[in-house]
């Protein structure tokens, strides 16, 4: 899904304005790469991708600091997988959805069930449960890894 960027910077730019922190030139790099990425992505990987375009000098760290940053302002979240790497996707513009993580190759597939919204929702409900936020991941093998 293609997301407006004026309005994911607009998103962030409120929410550095409200902590009084800048929207650096830095800051502006990172958030465009991310929302170029349309898988998730792991903070090295995210980096890296930065290094290796010619014009960008942006640190390590300042990545580091940053991601926390778009994560509170609910434009990326965190998600820690099966390998025990963190690893981040985007939020703002996409549908919640759920994973299945294969733990033989790592690959990641994003899938989304009304029916098991429904299901979780009615669970909460019976329990008198206010949901505020739920992740399901389904682990098991991919159909490449399932074959060998």
């Amino acid at each position: 899904m293609k997301v407006q960027i004026k309005k994911v910077e607009k998103i962030f730019t409120d929410y550095l304005g409200q902590k009084h922190l800048k929207y650096t030139q830095e800051r502006k790099v990172i958030l465009k790469e991310i929302f170029s990425i349309h898988n998730h992505f792991e903070a090295d990987e995210l980096y890296l991708r930065l290094r290796q375009k010619s014009n960008s000098k942006i640190s390590r760290a300042t990545v580091y600091r940053t991601l926390p940053l778009l994560e509170e302002s609910g434009l990326i979240r965190r998600v820690i997988f099966i390998d025990k790497h963190t690893h981040y996707e985007q939020v703002y513009g996409h549908k919640h959805h759920e994973h299945l993580i294969c733990i033989e190759c790592g690959k990641i597939i994003d899938f989304y069930r009304k029916s098991l919204e429904d299901a979780l929702e009615d669970v909460a409900r019976e329990n008198e449960f206010e949901s505020v936020a739920h992740k399901l991941e389904i682990t098991g093998y991919c159909k490449n890894c399932k074959k060998g």
